[in-house]
């Protein structure tokens, strides 16, 4: 036996002792004269060390967690897991609720135990992901929006124009990935509703899933007010205070540049594909040229504001969509006085309930300045006074 085991030799032994700075091998360094150990194999070729086994976990929902469905709990937990694989656990009954097996739309409860299995994803699968993140992270700067309200649940800003709520075709961030980037500590940011890209004005972030969950609900059983103040050419009719023909969306045919975008039209009461949409106008003032309009909608539909009000033949000045677009090229002129470069359309009050204390709330955002100092040129000769009384 003696005669098999031996020192390791003098070369290999100074080279491991500059690899772990030791000043000398010790006996304890001994091995067959043709075979070493895999570790030490590995310290001296600086192998990978073998990667740990994923292991059962449970984890207890929270509050912010509360109301969301097990599929997507399960992606926030599983990230880089492909989606088939998360549903493949969820069918086989590796995912558990409180110890029961559960289906994808289950929704869960603050305190509830899920049963989370081992998921694990391969070396270069997890790289290309973290890759991926740190490239869109590179590309978002951080920026903070003027705030209008702001608690533990929930923050209301003051959306500038020509900004997305959102990143999604050919856009890669918009205001919800800015704040946080902005805020990196925040545990939960996400948006109760969206706004057009060119509108300015209020929008609510939720900063709690229940919350997120309240004001939707909100929204969607409309118990909000949601009011924007809009310029028009022409004076609008006093008898045109209720807009509701049926929506349409469609997508743009043909090879140009505008293929394939999204846009609306009405349609008539009995066409099926018509969705129901209701818009309330009031006037607030107006000249002989221009009609400056509350518009409060009771139903959300896309482009709905600009889309009735344009099918009466009054379309917003500054709309590239629905608008007069010769009018909107002399006003974006550098030398047009006055000017405007955008559309004209402000979210300008939204009345809500709080999430969390049932109190009603509202609030209220004023016109930027570009809109208030195109307001101020175009009314100055206003034959209506603004009635600032709210109902």
């Amino acid at each position: 036996m003696r005669a098999e085991r031996q020192a390791v030799p003098t070369f290999l032994a100074g080279q491991v002792a500059r690899e772990l700075n030791f000043t000398e091998i010790t006996s304890s360094l001994v091995v067959k004269s043709t075979t070493y150990s895999s570790s030490l194999v590995k310290l001296i070729i600086g192998a990978k060390p073998a990667p740990q086994v994923p292991q059962v976990k449970t984890v207890c929902v929270d509050e912010d967690a509360a109301g969301q469905r097990v599929d997507n709990f399960l992606m926030r937990h599983f990230k880089g897991v492909p989606k088939s694989h998360i549903y493949r656990m969820i069918r086989g009954g590796e995912v558990r609720v409180n110890k029961g097996r559960v289906s994808a739309d289950t929704r869960l409860e603050a305190g509830d135990l899920v049963r989370l299995p081992p998921a694990r994803i391969s070396e270069r699968v997890a790289e290309k992901e973290q890759a991926m993140a740190n490239a869109a992270l590179q590309c978002v700067p951080s920026r903070n929006f003027a705030v209008l309200l702001e608690d533990d649940s929930l923050m209301a800003i003051d959306k500038p124009a020509g900004v997305a709520v959102h990143g999604g075709s050919g856009v890669s961030f918009g205001v919800i990935e800015q704040l946080r980037m902005a805020q990196p500590n925040a545990r939960f940011l996400e948006l109760v509703h969206r706004l057009d890209r060119e509108t300015s004005g209020i929008l609510l972030v939720a900063k709690k899933r229940s919350a997120l969950k309240n004001l939707q609900d909100q929204f969607r059983e409309r118990q909000t007010g949601k009011t924007y103040l809009t310029m028009v050419r022409g004076q609008w009719p006093a008898r045109l205070k209720v807009l509701d023909k049926p929506l349409h969306k469609y997508l743009l045919d043909g090879n140009d540049a505008q293929a394939g975008e999204r846009r609306v039209r009405v349609v008539s009461r009995d066409d099926p594909s018509g969705m129901p949409s209701v818009t309330l106008v009031k006037v607030r003032a107006c000249s002989s040229d221009y009609s400056l309009l509350e518009v409060t909608i009771k139903t959300g539909r896309t482009h709905q504001i600009r889309v009735h009000l344009a099918s009466e033949g009054y379309p917003i000045v500054g709309d590239d969509k629905y608008g007069d677009f010769e009018l909107n090229k002399s006003l974006a002129r550098a030398q047009a006085i006055p000017g405007l470069k955008r559309m004209f359309l402000h979210a300008w009050r939204l009345q809500f309930s709080h999430p969390l204390t049932g109190a009603r709330l509202e609030l209220t955002a004023e016109l930027p300045s570009e809109l208030s100092l195109f307001s101020a040129a175009v009314l100055k000769q206003a034959i209506q006074t603004p009635n600032t009384t709210e109902p």
